[in-house]
């Protein structure tokens, strides 16, 4: 009995999350009130609080364990570059397909929202950035005079930014190509010249496979 409770408990929480994620990708942390996630996910406002005392709980929930930047970084025992690269199109394919990730990623940027912004996401975000930029650094694929902790602040205000942009514009139908963009006008401020041909701006092979990306944005994405 007790094992029966804890699986209907979890298939609560997670139903409660979905609806959340889905309301506040809709509407924002805002606009977005305990009645409209109870009304999404199902279950009474009781149920809710149960699981999270608070909006902001539930905010932070998403943002912490559904918009986890490790969990999107291909595994690889070189990590550099083209690992940066993958990356940011990893995390265009989540925000094209997991309504939890356009949450998650949405209240990271309306972090002022809350009384006490936090930058630990950002700074999580960067540091996986700078991490793989600075062996590569050291393999000489990035140009000595670089400061990859800059270039790690660069990148991840440049993808926040392209995302936006791509979502107001296309709904993030054009967003790897616009990733792809990106890292074709990136590439050669930070990685010397006789290096550049080494990457791929729309990702590597191995991550285009992975992440399959619909048929509209299919070709674009192989063009690169």
């Amino acid at each position: 009995m007790a094992r029966a409770r804890q699986e209907r408990a979890e298939v609560t929480r997670e139903a409660i999350l979905e609806g959340a994620a889905a309301a506040f990708d809709a509407a924002g942390f805002g606009s977005t009130s305990l009645s409209d996630i109870s009304q999404r996910a199902g279950v009474t406002k009781g149920a809710l609080y149960f699981h999270f005392p608070s909006k902001e709980a539930l905010a932070h929930t998403l943002m912490t364990d559904q918009f986890d930047i490790t969990s999107l970084l291909v595994d690889s025992e070189r990590p550099g570059v083209q690992t940066v690269i993958d990356l940011t199109h990893n995390m265009a394919a989540g925000l094209r397909s997991s309504v939890r990730i356009r949450a998650g990623i949405r209240l990271v940027i309306e972090l002022g929202s809350f009384t006490d912004p936090d930058p630990t996401l950002y700074n999580n975000w960067i540091e996986s950035v700078r991490d793989s930029l600075a062996p590569a650094q050291g393999r000489g694929d990035v140009k000595p005079e670089v400061n990859v902790t800059d270039a790690a602040i660069y990148i991840v205000g440049a993808f926040a930014g392209v995302q936006i942009t791509s979502q107001v514009r296309a709904g993030r139908e054009d967003l790897h190509q616009r990733v792809t963009d990106m890292w074709t006008w990136l590439l050669p401020g930070i990685v010397p010249a006789r290096r550049v041909s080494r990457f791929d701006p729309a990702g590597s092979p191995e991550l285009r496979a992975k992440i399959d990306p619909p048929a509209g944005d299919r070709q674009s994405v192989s063009l690169a």
